[in-house]
């Protein structure tokens, strides 16, 4: 793929290096209200805004890329990204307002993500969206996991500001990379209020069966297992008797499973329908957390959390793949901004019920439980996807 088409390698460098920013730019920011405010609650604060509130607006983050020219508005939304990033650098906000500017940057990303996923039919063949997106998941995952890992070491030469600022140049240089991409304009352009084509995009996602049970089915599985994240080091500290070093250890495991399932899928996933990949994907990512909650050492939590990225991968390049195939081209901006916020929602409610039922029971049962929800949901979707006839419709992308 990435020797096959210059403006498939463009995004995908473009994506890539602005994930490692974002990466980076996430410890930083992390480090510092930890060290300005000293309170755990300011730290949760960051991280909802940067992935609970641009869920809010996932009915109007897609409607931006289905108005005006996807090309300009990738390059704009890294731009602002960037010059966000440099006052964050410069000035170093109160807690207040620096909440402010992370969510506004991460409404941005929101544009950007509908906006590079609606465009990625215009840039392959169609049967290379299968290859292309498995290539696009590895190179953005493969180094937002490494971001820490450099980040350590850039603290040692630089601070707080100096990351930000590194953080803030990828994006000048990801909207650089983006400048060398044809024009792609929309499909169907729209005289419509901006309240009016969100309103239809909520509408055709309703209203169409296939689509509204997999964004249902996505969004009950990742209500259910997004926990993780938060129980994870209990798991490890607590029932594992594990050290600092392996609980962190545990967290990579997801993103080896992912690296691995994405080079995976690049080379089968074209052999398979995405409406079974993705049910794959949603049994597999809940199952291994189920068995994480029964491991018995820290390598054996591990090995189920490699497992678990494996079927994240599969959920990641089979939900893109079928809505880039099966949602017509003027609609699917809002479709992949109003999918992916309301998986910014779940996220985010996971955090807070999970959290609850760690705090009254224990990591294990937190992930039983997780586990568990997410597998009913895989089974509800599988008896919805088959009754709406999904797994028969899909056909080649109109491009």
């Amino acid at each position: 793929m990435l020797r096959g088409s210059g403006a498939f390698r463009a995004l995908w460098r473009a994506r890539a290096v602005s994930f490692l920013g974002d990466s980076l730019g996430l410890v930083a920011l992390l480090l510092y209200v930890q060290a300005s405010t000293g309170a755990a609650i300011a730290v949760a604060l960051l991280l909802l805004a940067g992935d609970f509130v641009p869920g809010l607006f996932g009915a109007f983050a897609g409607v931006v890329g289905d108005r005006f020219d996807l090309k300009r508005v990738m390059v704009a939304c890294d731009v602002v990204q960037g010059v966000l990033t440099v006052a964050m650098a410069l000035v170093l906000p109160p807690l207040t307002v620096l909440l402010v500017m992370v969510a506004v940057r991460s409404v941005t990303a929101q544009v950007f993500q509908a906006a590079s996923r609606s465009a990625m039919p215009a840039l392959v063949r169609d049967e290379q969206l299968e290859a292309a997106n498995s290539a696009l998941g590895a190179g953005t995952n493969g180094l937002e996991a490494v971001g820490p890992i450099i980040a350590a070491g850039l603290f040692l030469l630089t601070d707080v500001r100096g990351i930000l600022l590194i953080d803030a140049a990828t994006f000048f240089i990801s909207a650089g990379l983006l400048a060398r991409l044809p024009k792609i304009p929309p499909s169907e352009p729209t005289l419509n209020s901006v309240f009016k084509d969100a309103r239809d995009g909520l509408g055709y996602i309703l209203t169409t069966a296939q689509i509204r049970v997999i964004g249902i089915g996505f969004f009950a599985t990742v209500a259910f297992n997004g926990v993780d994240d938060v129980a994870m080091v209990f798991l490890a500290k607590d029932e594992l008797h594990g050290s600092d070093s392996a609980s962190a250890t545990l967290y990579a495991g997801v993103g080896i499973g992912l690296i691995v399932g994405f080079a995976i899928l690049a080379r089968y996933a074209g052999r398979l329908k995405m409406p079974a990949l993705i049910l794959l994907g949603f049994a597999v990512s809940s199952l291994g957390n189920l068995v994480t909650g029964l491991a018995w050492a820290i390598w054996a939590a591990l090995a189920l959390q490699v497992i678990r990225g494996l079927g994240i991968a599969g959920v990641d390049v089979g939900v893109n793949t079928h809505l880039q195939r099966i949602v017509p081209p003027h609609l699917r901006s809002r479709v992949f901004g109003n999918l992916y916020g309301a998986i910014g929602l779940a996220a985010g409610i996971s955090y807070v019920c999970g959290g609850l039922l760690l705090q009254h029971t224990d990591a294990r049962t937190t992930f039983v439980v997780a586990g568990a929800g997410g597998l009913i949901a895989t089974v509800a979707t599988a008896i919805g996807v088959r009754r709406s006839g999904d797994e028969e419709r899909e056909r080649p992308v109109r491009r």
